[in-house]
């Protein structure tokens, strides 16, 4: 790039999962102009689309880490802001459950810990109060520790709405666009891609599993992905009423171990397993390991069984050889790496935004001068939590296509027209709940693919595509 030219954008952001989204919205409430990098066709769609969708207080972070101080900030933020985007939230608290002797050993020191980061509402409840509390749950539960601020939200809606809100006041964003090299001059990024190239100021990289890939554009990465796969069991709405909290293990060096939760959708959650793969990119349903699963659950809830599983699922977590998240601002470089983000990203997501953009003023403090920041825009959401008020109950005049998850005619029209349309299945799916009940479609196929026809990619044929 030669000393005249003035770059496209102040801020690139490589990877649209809810850590990307997040510093999107960050950069452009700071007045930056911004471009998102998704190689995929919508966002969240590698490792951000599945998780427990839980907000978590960071009581049993590492004290003192980045993780458990941008977990915190990003749950103060997210509760100052949610209800300004029409965000649903479900407060169940959770419970960490001990159901042998060495998990109840452990649980002086859960508390212990959650006090010491700062969360001084969780405190030790006895077997007798949890019997309570929680009267469906087995007989081999021999006490737990209260966490009353744990709650359940919306895991695609969230970061929909940031990316929205920077687009709103400014920002860019290309789908389907893979990041392949990158040229720094002293000045700027000459990044490119598989739809062409992109100057910067500044680069951000949040690509999950491809994370140290990606930075050896900039310099050879100090951390090793290690992908972990997560699988996950979706239960009929009828077994959420098994559970009023959500039911946390005692975890393990390795994991959080296996939740059981309600989902904001009016679902039960149970997962995610925890294995160690190389494959970056798929994350396959395995039947021996859902069957574990299912055995897990039954012995925490032995009515389990009568309940229908509607759906499995799995992610892969961007997991590294180190415990706390893996956050460096190049010297010199003007590149930031934000990786080894694990399972608390949704909640740590604002928070690293944050921690993120001081960063970046301290470290590149000139390339970091951007143009005075507007008024906020703030975009407001559909609703799609089962407890709230949806577009078919409060009649948007169209009919409902969706039996199984009430998703109307409108929802659909308005997620494939929105300011971000969905181009995919996946996304459209993320956007409605179309095609997610216990049909997985079967009955609403034929309607969403003539609704959809030629609006995304892959065309939908027969039920069978996701992006």
């Amino acid at each position: 790039m030669s000393e005249q030219s003035v770059p496209d954008f102040d801020i690139i952001v490589i990877g649209g999962g809810v850590v990307g989204c997040a510093l999107m919205r960050r950069f452009a409430l700071a007045g930056a102009k911004a471009l998102l990098l998704e190689k995929g066709a919508d966002i969240l769609s590698g490792a951000s689309k599945a998780n427990s969708a839980i907000l978590h207080t960071g009581f049993d972070a590492p004290p003192g880490s980045v993780e458990v101080a941008c977990m915190q900030a990003g749950y103060k933020e997210y509760l100052e802001i949610y209800q300004r985007f029409s965000l649903p939230m479900l407060e169940t608290g959770a419970l960490v459950v001990a159901w042998n002797e060495e998990q109840l050993a452990q649980l002086d020191g859960i508390v212990a810990k959650a006090h010491e980061n700062g969360v001084a509402d969780v405190g030790p409840v006895s077997q007798a109060d949890l019997r309570k509390a929680e009267p469906q749950l087995s007989e081999a539960a021999l006490a737990a520790v209260s966490v009353p601020r744990e709650f359940v939200i919306d895991p695609w809606s969230s970061p929909l709405a940031y990316l929205r809100q920077a687009v709103e006041m400014g920002a860019e964003y290309r789908f389907n666009t893979e990041v392949q090299s990158g040229e720094f001059d002293g000045e700027s990024w000459q990044v490119s891609t598989s739809k062409g190239a992109f100057s910067a100021r500044i680069v951000i990289n949040c690509t999950g599993n491809q994370g140290d890939i990606v930075q050896r554009i900039c310099t050879k990465p100090e951390f090793e992905i290690r992908p972990r796969k997560g699988q996950f069991l979706v239960y009929d709405k009828s077994a959420s009423s098994l559970i009023n909290a959500i039911i946390l293990p005692v975890p393990t060096p390795t994991t959080k171990g296996v939740v059981l939760t309600k989902t904001i959708f009016g679902n039960l959650l149970l997962g995610p397993t925890a294995e160690e793969q190389e494959d970056r990119e798929h994350a396959k349903v395995d039947h021996d390991m859902l069957q574990g699963l299912i055995d897990v659950g039954t012995k925490m809830l032995p009515d389990l069984p009568q309940h229908a599983v509607t759906a499995t699922y799995a992610g892969l977590r961007p997991a590294t050889e180190f415990k706390d998240y893996q956050i460096k601002a190049e010297a010199g470089k003007n590149w930031i790496g934000v990786n080894g983000i694990r399972s608390t990203g949704l909640t740590a997501a604002l928070g690293i935004a944050a921690y993120v953009e001081q960063l970046c003023a301290e470290t590149y403090p000139e390339a970091a001068k951007f143009s005075p920041p507007k008024a906020p825009v703030w975009p407001s959401m559909p609703m799609l939590a089962q407890h709230e008020p949806r577009a078919y109950q409060e009649g948007d005049g169209t009919e409902i296509i969706c039996h199984c998850e009430s998703v109307t005619r409108g929802d659909i029209e308005r997620a494939l027209s929105a300011d971000i349309p969905a181009q995919s299945l996946g996304g459209l799916r993320r956007r409605t709940r179309v095609m997610m009940g216990r049909c997985n479609g079967f009955y609403c196929s034929a309607k969403v693919a003539k609704l959809t026809k030629g609006r995304i990619k892959p065309a939908l044929a027969g039920g069978e595509n996701d992006g």
